[in-house]
């Protein structure tokens, strides 16, 4: 198979429009103190336990945003304990609460005096106010996180592409409000970020995924490769399987090509730690196919070392 034209943009980008109707211009000083959301002390416990969710649950995204300026380094970071919360709410199959935790996480995550004991929602509401986050982009990453509770496949690229809109792309139109941007122009390459970031996880996460029951490669591209649920079930690593996983890296890495220069569309003291997160991000991808593509028996990654030794190239190519 090669890359085909990618009829899903035009209704991502439809999406992010609905999401957010954003000024001409977006800078890293239009952000605010918002009406108090909490005291002081409330607040730098609320921006300290993001934090450690962040340095628990990605370690990269954790390097990645120590980056930025402070006061920004603690906004993305209360933004990650958000997508988390949410994320781990919804992969906790065994409670038949789901739906009732949903909801009240819902509920103090989208108020703007939410319960000072709920630390991620209390951080949540003054970033959310602070840098005038659109709610609707917020509303849209639960939609889609939420999606994982009735639905397990995807037929095509053009159906998951939505999915990781949702669930990933949204985070990256966000962010660029914490970090700011030049303007209207950037959407398209979060977009694109968006997507290749979530496909990453999902190249990553196979066997992870299928033992929780989801799959979320495109149905019509694995049948394409001769590949069925059984040999995922299987965890074959064949031929087969290797002419399919190249195909998914040369898009994913494309993908990423695309979307890197929409970083110099973002303010200047941001753009390091976005190119980190990306670039990072994208070495999982080596990692994979220096492992033959067994995504079945081991979780791709990259070490610390592997980490750091990248930082000054992905430095000095952030300076554009």
């Amino acid at each position: 198979m090669t890359i085909q034209t990618r009829t899903w943009e035009g209704a991502l980008l439809a999406l992010a429009n609905e999401g957010g109707r954003t000024p001409t211009v977006v800078a890293a000083t239009t952000a605010v103190a918002p009406n108090r959301v909490a005291d002081e002390e409330t607040l730098m416990a609320a921006y300290a336990y993001c934090a450690e969710v962040t340095a628990q649950h990605s370690r990269s995204f954790h390097l990645a945003s120590s980056l930025l300026p402070l006061a920004k380094q603690r906004a993305v970071r209360a933004l990650y304990a958000f997508c988390r919360i949410t994320d781990d709410i919804v992969d906790c199959r065994t409670d038949d609460n789901v739906e009732e935790r949903l909801q009240i996480w819902r509920h103090h995550a989208f108020a703007n005096h939410p319960p000072l004991d709920d630390l991620a929602a209390v951080a949540w509401a003054d970033v959310r106010q602070r840098y005038h986050i659109p709610v609707r982009y917020a509303e849209q990453l639960v939609e889609g996180v939420s999606r994982d509770l009735q639905q397990t496949r995807y037929q095509s690229f053009d159906e998951l592409a939505t999915y990781c809109y949702s669930v990933a792309s949204t985070v990256g139109l966000m962010s660029m409000h914490i970090i700011g941007f030049s303007g209207p122009e950037a959407v398209p390459y979060a977009v694109r970020l968006g997507l290749a970031l979530q496909l990453t996880n999902i190249l990553r996460d196979v066997g992870e995924d299928w033992r929780r029951g989801r799959l979320y490669l495109p149905q019509d591209e694995l049948a394409a490769f001769e590949l069925t649920e059984a040999d995922i079930a299987a965890g074959v690593v064949d031929d087969r399987w290797r002419r399919f996983m190249r195909f998914q890296i040369a898009r994913n890495r494309q993908l990423y090509a695309e979307a890197w220069p929409g970083i110099q569309l973002l303010s200047e003291n941001g753009r390091f730690g976005i190119a980190a997160a990306a670039g990072l991000y994208r070495a999982i991808l080596q990692d994979i196919e220096a492992h033959d593509y067994d995504v079945f028996n081991r979780r791709a990654y990259v070490g610390t070392w592997g980490k750091l030794r990248r930082l000054p190239k992905l430095w000095w190519q952030s300076r554009g």
